[in-house]
């Protein structure tokens, strides 16, 4: 699934692709939006929210109103010049086109199409946490959030939209594993909680305008993770053999390095 610093990006190429510019046409191939026309919309703004992308667009006298969609695992927006093939993906899977003068924004298989009063986006993304890679970044609130639940494994918190926006299974692996802390570790007795949040605002930040997403530091093909995707690999630490397992709240496969993630045991009790 695209994490928040790939949905960023996406946001940025739509940006420079149909940003202040007037539609022209638009085609819908969704259902419910199926006789919606844009023609005449001017594209406001291109953002993005955590995982989901925002079209903010205006219309005079005083008309605003956002496009609002979800990339989940599969969907991509792809932009192309006026008359050139669109390539990439297959017809089948468009799910919107909007034309402008200068380029033409493609969407193929995107899910929770919708479109909004932007005043009312609140309806689709209010129930967010913090946004990741946002500018009104709130990191106590994702810490007080993550807190509520003190007895729910730290693995299925980060992942948790709710919480924080923007984490998927890649950063939730590396995180944990620079922290040195185990997936099923109770929230609640996770050592730093304000640092893991950090951590995870920096990884996420780092990776701004590139496609190629690296915690190790290294764009190297192969060497651009620490435990996400190596299972059955020796850690890049201490040479044990990185595990994998699938479950929790979301079913989601996990990474981890037994050594350097060990179990930590409660305490006792009084």
């Amino acid at each position: 699934m695209p994490e928040g610093d790939t949905v960023w990006n996406t946001a940025r190429v739509l940006a420079d692709a149909i940003e202040g510019q007037v539609l022209t046409r638009s085609d819908f191939r969704v259902p419910k939006l199926a006789t919606v026309d844009l023609s005449g919309w001017l594209v406001a703004q291109s953002a993005s929210y955590g995982k989901h992308l925002l079209l903010r667009l205006t219309r005079e006298p005083d008309r605003a109103m956002t496009l609002h969609s979800h990339l989940r695992m599969d969907g991509a927006w792809r932009t192309y010049k006026p008359g050139e093939r669109w390539t990439g993906r297959p017809a089948h899977l468009i799910r919107v086109a909007l034309h402008a003068p200068a380029s033409v924004a493609v969407g193929f298989h995107l899910h929770e199409l919708a479109i909004v009063p932007t005043a009312e986006e609140h309806r689709l993304i209010g129930h967010l946490g913090p946004d990741l890679m946002g500018d009104g970044w709130d990191p106590a609130e994702a810490v007080t959030r993550l807190a509520a639940r003190p007895d729910r494994p730290i693995a299925d918190a980060l992942l948790d939209q709710r919480n924080l926006a923007g984490i998927g299974n890649l950063y939730k692996a590396e995180v944990l594993f620079l922290r040195g802390v185990n997936p099923w570790t109770e929230a609640g007795a996770v050592p730093d909680l304000p640092a893991m949040v950090d951590l995870a605002h920096r990884l996420l930040n780092s990776n701004r305008g590139r496609w190629t997403q690296t915690t190790t530091g290294s764009l190297r093909r192969g060497e651009t993770n620490w435990v996400f995707e190596r299972a059955g690999r020796q850690c890049r630490r201490c040479g044990t053999t990185i595990e994998r397992w699938t479950g929790g709240d979301h079913d989601r496969i996990t990474y981890w390095c037994p050594h350097c993630q060990p179990v930590v045991p409660a305490p006792p009790g009084p």
